[in-house]
């Protein structure tokens, strides 16, 4: 099997996933070109090796080794590339840090994405997941995102209709999750209004300019979860459920105080981080696994949890879950 030389084996994955698991890779090459993907894939001994494409690893469980090429994305590069009468166009390199670009738009006195501060991850994950927080997603920012596609080699661009972005969701979990994401590009308002939609950020101080809010974001999020170069986690486990509302009003007259939001469909979007409170999680552990004291929507690696730890907790508390309100609570990160 011929190899670009930069290929590394038997390659350790600890520090590239943000829960801090063990686990190893049969080979391992960090990305910094489009043109060594290209040279992945036109090998066919290459290409017939399994994939698994990273970017900060901040929304992965590794439940084992990894018995193929690990592909880390590490492309980088941000610039503002032009824009409309209404927007700022700003593209970024899939492999740039997220939270640091952020930061870096808001220097710019770019307002737009502020609310999305000190979320981890790189760049090319955010439209996968279609992040959100604090009263914004990405799909309200989104323009336009190059993709490699592994299948054609080529590369092409698709814009947010094409991306079919839905709560925590995206095309590129589905039939598009064979897509490399090289840059994605953001419209950022020229006339910028402070979006506070977002309760707890609403009842902030002088949140009169985008440096302000990413501040107040900053703040709230340090206080409410743990930094994963402390405590490995990978952020929010579970998604909000989101129920049939004549499901709610049923609960509802049952657990007068569950916490639910209306959804513009009808629909009821629970809070899942309550559910699990009220099971009566938060701050235990199972194993080396555990829930953030502060934040039951977190689970936590102890010190030494294997994947197996994770997802036994997992699975604990949705039985829990489910055997109280009815209710099924899915997993945000991808298990490997």
């Amino acid at each position: 099997m011929s190899a670009p030389s930069s290929v590394q084996y038997q390659f350790p994955l600890q520090s590239l996933n943000t829960f801090g698991i063990a686990a190893s890779a049969r080979a391992y090459l960090r990305v910094t070109k489009k043109e060594q993907l290209l040279g992945v894939y036109a090998d066919g001994a290459w290409a017939a090796l399994p994939k698994l494409v990273l970017g900060g690893g901040s929304n992965v469980l590794l439940t084992g080794d990894f018995d193929g090429l690990v592909l880390h994305i590490a492309l980088e590069g941000k610039a503002v590339v032009g824009g409309d009468e209404r927007h700022h166009f700003v593209t970024a390199s899939a492999g740039e840090n997220w939270h640091a670009f952020v930061q870096w738009t808001v220097d710019q006195g770019l307002g737009g994405l502020e609310n999305l501060s000190l979320i981890p991850g790189t760049v090319g994950a955010a439209p996968i997941q279609n992040i959100g927080a604090y009263g914004l997603e990405i799909k309200d920012v989104f323009h336009s995102v190059t993709v490699f596609d592994p299948a054609s080699g080529e590369t092409r661009v698709m814009d947010g209709a094409a991306c079919r972005f839905g709560y925590r969701d995206s095309v590129f979990k589905h039939e598009g999750k064979h897509l490399i994401i090289l840059d994605v590009t953001f419209a950022l308002p020229r006339q910028w209004t402070p979006n506070l939609r977002y309760a707890e950020l609403a009842a902030e101080p002088d949140l009169t300019s985008p440096r302000k809010i990413a501040d107040a974001v900053i703040a709230i999020r340090r206080r409410k979860l743990p930094d994963p170069a402390v405590i490995g986690n990978a952020g929010s486990f579970f998604k909000n459920p989101v129920v049939p509302g004549a499901q709610c009003m049923a609960l509802l007259a049952r657990f007068p105080d569950m916490v639910h939001h209306a959804q513009p469909d009808g629909s009821e979007k629970l809070a899942a981080g309550w559910l699990i409170d009220q099971c009566g999680w938060k701050g235990r552990s199972l194993g080396a696994a555990g829930v953030y004291p502060k934040q039951a929507l977190v689970l936590v690696n102890n010190g030494g949890a294997t994947g197996a730890d994770v997802v036994a907790l997992a699975k604990a508390i949705q039985a829990d879950v489910r055997a109280r309100y009815g209710v099924l609570l899915e997993p945000e990160p991808v298990f490997i």
